[in-house]
């Protein structure tokens, strides 16, 4: 028979009302009786059903998933893997609130997120660029008992619990072997980024760099354009520099746009004639796969990300320790000749699926 809570009373030799209060941390107790309830968890073998536990106390895990307020079709389709995940995550007492803020403004990120603490909730997702204002707030978040989770871009200089996303510095490196091989290591390479203060940005040019100076050395990596999520600073930034750099046969996009990107290369006339790569598979980068507009798409099973995150969250709420197998997000590598045949490309293991 697996131990009970009156087990651990009779071999710690102290109340049940002790052994409650040490098993849900609360105040009161001395720390010569904790370390006493603890050994006797150990000696039995007790694991506790914090399932049945939160239900016995009707306890919900409310959280904040906190992203930039855009038009991106990335940005709309992590929304709905989050919202989709928490609907399916509802049973399990877990309710999960979407919060979306002007993307350039960290001034009203960090009120939107000084604001979440009052309101119960047992963990914050967020998805934005990594500032000092951002790193204040979420550190008085964290101060406050609140586990903080980055999303996609890690924000590491932040003290965040746990980043849940790709590799991006291996996702950068994974671009620049395809850029290479795809370019026959000769010929110059635009590369495009939405804003260099977001980590995913950095480390992605981190690693398309290193595979280009180390495996390709005939191709020239130009200068990052920074677009700011400006499609009129996409457009012309791309129009100039392909007008007064003839040399480029690649681009490499490492951020959103590219619904720009591929309207302005049409307009110029170099539609399908430059090997153009991209992340993340949304609707119009499925499109222009299917055309030939983009070569290839480098991207992360959002449903994965989003279930995973709710996954994390509670762990760390519960401080409980993580799977993490199960929570690793892998790169997927998307061509025309693989493209799933539906705009649903989320794939759910058995191990994924708990």
């Amino acid at each position: 028979m697996r131990p009970t809570v009156n087990d651990i009373a009779r071999e710690a030799g102290v109340s049940l009302a002790t052994v409650d209060r040490v098993l849900n941390a609360r105040p009161g107790v001395r720390e010569k009786t904790v370390q006493a309830v603890n050994d006797a968890i150990a000696r039995l073998g007790y694991v506790r059903d914090l399932t049945a536990a939160n239900l016995a106390r009707s306890r919900t895990y409310r959280i904040a998933a906190v992203l930039p307020d855009t038009e991106s079709q990335f940005i709309q389709s992590l929304a709905a893997a989050l919202q989709e995940a928490g609907q399916a995550a509802a049973t399990s007492r877990t309710e999960l609130r979407l919060h979306r803020f002007p993307a350039e403004d960290p001034h009203a990120l960090a009120a939107l997120l000084a604001d979440l603490p009052g309101k119960g909730y047992a963990g914050v997702a967020l998805m934005a660029p990594e500032t000092p204002v951002l790193r204040d707030a979420v550190r008085s978040l964290r101060a406050k008992g609140v586990p903080v989770v980055a999303l996609v871009s890690d924000l590491p200089t932040t003290g965040r619990d746990h980043f849940v996303g790709i590799d991006n510095r291996a996702a950068g490196r994974t671009a620049g072997v395809l850029m290479g091989r795809f370019l026959g290591n000769a010929g110059q390479v635009l590369v495009l980024g939405s804003s260099l203060l977001a980590r995913d940005m950095v480390e992605r040019r981190r690693g398309f760099d290193e595979v280009m100076l180390r495996d390709f050395p005939g191709v020239e990596a130009l200068p990052s354009l920074e677009t700011h999520g400006s499609s009129r600073l996409l457009r012309q930034a791309v129009a100039e520099r392909l007008a007064n750099t003839p040399g480029i046969r690649g681009i490499y996009a490492m951020g959103d746009g590219h619904r720009a990107l591929t309207q302005v290369l049409d307009e110029i006339g170099q539609s399908g004639k430059l090997i153009l790569i991209c992340h993340e598979l949304t609707l119009h980068s499925r499109q222009a796969l299917q055309s030939g507009e983009i070569t290839a798409v480098i991207t992360q099973n959002l449903g994965h990300l989003a279930r995973s995150t709710l996954r994390v969250l509670r762990a760390k709420a519960d401080s409980q320790p993580l799977d993490e197998g199960q929570e690793q997000i892998r790169i997927e590598i998307v061509l025309r000749e693989n493209l799933p045949l539906t705009a649903d490309s989320e794939t759910t293991t058995a191990s994924d699926a708990a």
